[in-house]
């Protein structure tokens, strides 16, 4: 799927251990704006910023979005309001999460690994 010409959204999950976070992001959206592409949104969500969640840090929150159903539902908002025709999460996507997250986001969903395809 291309990119030229579409508002998208970028999301990343990051480990509380993941100093670099908003570096990570930018790069994303450079990556993202190189293919011809508007960013009109960002979104991060961090595990393990809360003492419970310092023990699964590690681990997505969700096996089926990889965000939490918050984060996801909070993201369908922001894609709604921005008319984003796209999403870019800069994690890999499993193809099951790919399906899933296109559906309650209503659009194509895509991995920063799609973009160097």
């Amino acid at each position: 799927m291309g990119l030229t010409g579409r508002d998208v959204l970028v999301v990343g999950y990051f480990s509380a251990r993941q100093k670099r976070y908003a570096a990570l992001m930018d790069e994303l959206a450079d990556a993202v704006t190189a293919l011809g592409a508007r960013v009109v949104g960002r979104s991060v969500q961090r595990r393990g910023v809360s003492g419970g969640g310092v023990k699964a840090m590690d681990r997505p929150y969700s096996s089926r979005t990889l965000v939490s159903a918050g984060k996801a539902r909070e993201i369908a908002r922001a894609r709604e309001e921005s008319g984003a025709g796209a999403v870019v999460f800069l994690n890999p996507l499993t193809g099951h999460q790919r399906d899933v997250l296109a559906e309650i986001l209503g659009c194509p969903v895509l991995s920063s690994i799609d973009l160097r395809t």
